[in-house]
């Protein structure tokens, strides 16, 4: 039987696939190499593995005005993840995936980071608030 996690706020559209996961933040202009689709500060839990096409479950987005328009100018490139999944989010990043076209779920009862485990198959609802650990 599959596992569902319930988030208090949901956008965008559903999507299914791999889960890539740490407990740590994310900033769009900091943390990464919008070019070559990678984390890319060294210190980051997740430094040198590509975002590109991942369903991203992090702690918390860091970040003000710049990490907003940078997620659209990353999907007019087609260098995204697949969804961004948070415990915690600010305002900028939500207009951010909104404007990038994003699905974004946030607001968690328990620490995502540390329920869905990295590699998993996970689908994103935000209609319905739902993310599900798939077999």
């Amino acid at each position: 039987m599959a596992k569902v996690f319930r988030a208090r706020q949901g956008i965008g559209r559903t999507v299914r696939g791999v889960a890539l996961v740490a407990q740590d933040g994310f900033s769009a202009r900091y943390d990464l190499d919008r070019i070559a689709g990678i984390f890319s500060r060294p210190t980051h839990k997740l430094a040198g593995q590509s975002y590109v096409g991942k369903i991203l479950i992090l702690d918390t987005a860091k970040g003000g005005v710049a990490s907003a328009w940078m997620l659209h100018e990353m999907a007019s490139r087609g260098v995204t993840p697949l969804a961004l999944v948070f415990n915690s989010v600010n305002p900028i990043i939500v207009q951010g995936a909104a404007l990038a076209d994003l699905p974004m779920l946030t607001g968690f009862d328990e620490d995502i980071t540390a329920a869905v485990p990295n590699g998993n198959e996970v689908e994103v609802n935000p209609s319905t608030g739902e993310l599900t650990l798939l077999e």
